[in-house]
């Protein structure tokens, strides 16, 4: 038997940052996102005990094989994947190891600010519960995920990522104190889709260096009440609930409203959101036709989203691929994770 498990990244369309302590704690948070046609794949090849047990990541080329033990120590090699099994086989297994081969491959890099590291923990988690039944529901995967990324491994950053890649589609998330989470499915006609599709254009300028700085930046502004840092994430959770009712209307001109103001928002939350590369680029895209732009995730690098006159969607990405990046396309898609097996 082998067992496979899949999670779609995620764009973030408004309010990202507002779902990161402990602004959230303190003000409620308030995202609106969409998965897309990327994902983050897991197998699992149960073995016999006596063959151990072996981690890899396939994109990233690293592996790491041993014992089949109760608990893995964290060292800093494949520990998101570690981190999964020790909540697995302590939490529903009976602290019994679970020999195995674990698989996983993204198809965007850790950094990309399309939630590539939370979409992993929610893949892996969802092909345990395939394989051991787990009687686990959206909101527990996704809870799971969080704790496991946050807590237990100690990576910086918000709860969206994990709730977009369990759920799937379009959703408007509330984020209250005392992880009180709240995902409001959003039924957004195929025709704004489409638009929103023909419109759409993924910039990836590279990965990320400054994403764990950045939220840790914004923490320190948030504790340290700072009122333009405080007052740009009461904008951006405006924004996105602007932007919310702009994509159920199907208003293009206010989503161009609302994401240019976001994004000038999301600058204002720490100093290293944006940097001449990127503003760059953004300028060069502003001439060759587009209306909005802003970075998916903490900021620092990774894709810029942008919107685009459809008739100019060319002329944008003949622009962009003089600079050092590369222009992407995208679909959304409406499935969450999903795990299966293969006998």
């Amino acid at each position: 038997m082998i067992i496979r498990a899949r999670a779609p990244l995620r764009l973030g369309l408004g309010g990202g940052g507002t779902d990161v302590s402990p602004y959230c704690d303190l003000f409620g948070g308030l995202v609106l996102n969409a998965t897309i046609d990327k994902y983050a794949y897991t197998v699992v090849e149960p073995w016999d005990a006596h063959r151990g047990l072996q981690l890899t990541a396939s994109d990233k080329q690293e592996t790491w094989t041993g014992h089949a033990v109760s608990k893995l120590p964290l060292d800093g090699k494949l520990d998101l994947h570690k981190g999964v099994y020790n909540r697995i086989v302590q939490e529903f297994n009976g602290g019994n190891s679970l020999p195995m081969r674990l698989t996983t491959h993204t198809d965007a890099p850790p950094g990309s600010g399309l939630g590539s590291s939370s979409t992993l923990v929610v893949s892996m988690i969802k092909a345990f519960v395939e394989w051991l039944n787990l009687p686990l529901g959206e909101y527990d995967i996704a809870r799971l995920a969080f704790e496991i990324e946050r807590h237990d491994v100690g990576l910086a950053g918000g709860r969206q990522d994990q709730y977009a890649a369990t759920f799937g589609g379009f959703n408007f998330m509330e984020f209250h104190p005392h992880e009180h989470v709240v995902v409001n499915p959003l039924r957004i006609k195929n025709w704004i889709i489409s638009e929103l599709e023909a419109s759409l254009l993924l910039y990836f300028g590279g990965v990320s260096r400054d994403s764990a700085r950045i939220i840790d930046e914004q923490t320190s502004n948030v504790n340290a009440k700072d009122s333009t840092a405080i007052g740009a994430m009461h904008a951006l959770k405006h924004e996105a609930l602007s932007m919310k009712e702009c994509l159920l209307k199907g208003d293009f001109n206010g989503l161009v409203d609302s994401m240019e103001a976001g994004w000038q928002a999301k600058k204002c939350m720490a100093s290293s959101i944006s940097n001449p590369r990127i503003e760059a680029s953004y300028e060069l895209a502003k001439r060759a036709g587009m209306r909005a732009g802003k970075i998916s995730g903490a900021g620092g690098g990774g894709f810029m989203m942008l919107l685009v006159d459809p008739v100019r969607r060319m002329e944008v990405i003949r622009a962009l691929s003089t600079a050092p990046g590369q222009v992407y396309n995208c679909h959304f898609t409406e499935i969450g994770t999903q795990g299966w097996k293969i006998y």
